[in-house]
């Protein structure tokens, strides 16, 4: 279910960074709600407020390095649908971006995030920024509440391969 939701998350921002780039001009502003959220299609080099513009290849590292890991995850450990949805969305945002990092201009391994949703004094961003915010919400949700990736709660008791009922020799 986290590769769907992935894939789902993937679609929805390049199908919408498709669509800003093929039909508004870089630069381009359209107020929604006049005073509040606007479409302005802009091209982001770095990370967050465009924090890093010179780092983008640190970051289509990084990038590719969580979404190895977080694909990992969701195919070895994630059992339960939780923690799946949660994964799932922060694999598809990240992948959302580094695609664009890998594959749009100005060159391979260097390109400009597609961003354009603008709500007033905020930074702009993408649809897959909003798939790992309101992922990262959904992981520190699960990691305050101590749901494991099985689903148990708390600590897991680690197997030492001994009866931990039996006495212990001090002298051992």
């Amino acid at each position: 279910m986290g590769l769907v939701i992935a894939a789902i998350a993937l679609i929805l921002d390049q199908g919408v960074k498709t669509f800003v780039s093929a039909n508004m001009e870089l630069g381009d502003l359209i107020e929604v709600i006049p005073g509040f959220f606007s479409i302005h299609y802009i091209l982001n080099p770095g990370a967050a407020f465009s924090m890093g513009e010179n780092l983008t290849i640190l970051f289509a590292i990084l990038q590719a390095a969580v979404a190895v890991y977080v694909t990992y995850l969701l195919i070895r450990k994630v059992k339960i649908l939780s923690w799946a949805i949660a994964l799932g969305a922060l694999l598809g945002g990240v992948l959302g971006n580094l695609g664009d990092r890998i594959f749009r201009e100005p060159y391979f391994g260097f390109g400009h995030v597609v961003d354009m949703f603008s709500v007033n004094h905020f930074a702009i961003f993408n649809v897959a920024d909003s798939f790992i915010v309101c992922s990262m919400i959904a992981v520190a949700y699960l990691l305050i509440r101590g749901v494991n990736f099985d689903g148990s709660i708390g600590d897991q008791p680690k197997a030492t391969g001994k009866n931990d009922d039996a006495p212990t020799d001090p002298e051992a």
